[in-house]
């Protein structure tokens, strides 16, 4: 088997990597719906701590999809993947959690538009929960945050295309 992490000027393996992160944000979008995880709590500005589009089965669906898309690259490329799949995808989606609390602290609403904080929060928590397993070399990092938010934007583009998402953003 391979390393689990590439040489850092491999950018292509750290997409590689980041493959059961993406796949974990990107679930939700297609499994989610139900229960709202605030359960329509609100705080005391008024707003709700995530909102309706956060909801269990969305936070659970991006969970089993990124770990198993981890175990298929681990098969498909020869990888290890399985150590960072779980911590990934959980980091992914409790990164996308923080990026809706704050959105809503910042009276946005959900399925608003925060630039950055959209293309990126599922990225930092994810990477921030695999570093407690495994180091992360800093330039892979860099690369996940610069290939990021194009990937991002154009898997949403696709989503909005396909009735999935309100909104291409």
């Amino acid at each position: 088997m391979k390393e689990l992490w590439p040489q850092p000027q491999d950018w292509l393996s750290a997409l590689y990597i980041i493959l059961p992160t993406y796949c974990a944000n990107a679930a939700p979008v297609i499994f989610g719906g139900g229960r709202s995880i605030d359960f329509g709590k609100r705080l005391p500005d008024g707003q709700r701590i995530l909102g309706d589009n956060k909801t269990f089965r969305g936070f659970i669906s991006g969970i089993m999809v990124g770990t198993l898309v981890g175990l298929l690259c681990s098969y498909v490329l020869s990888m290890n993947l399985m150590l960072i799949a779980l911590p990934a995808s959980l980091g992914a989606l409790l990164g996308d959690l923080a990026g809706a609390f704050l959105k809503r602290r910042l009276h946005i609403r959900p399925g608003g538009a925060l630039p950055g904080v959209d293309q990126l929060d599922f990225v930092v928590g994810s990477v921030f929960f695999v570093s407690l397993f495994s180091p992360i070399p800093a330039l892979v990092i860099l690369i996940l945050l610069v290939v990021t938010p194009p990937i991002h934007f154009l898997t949403n583009v696709g989503a909005y295309l396909l009735g999935l998402k309100e909104n291409y953003w």
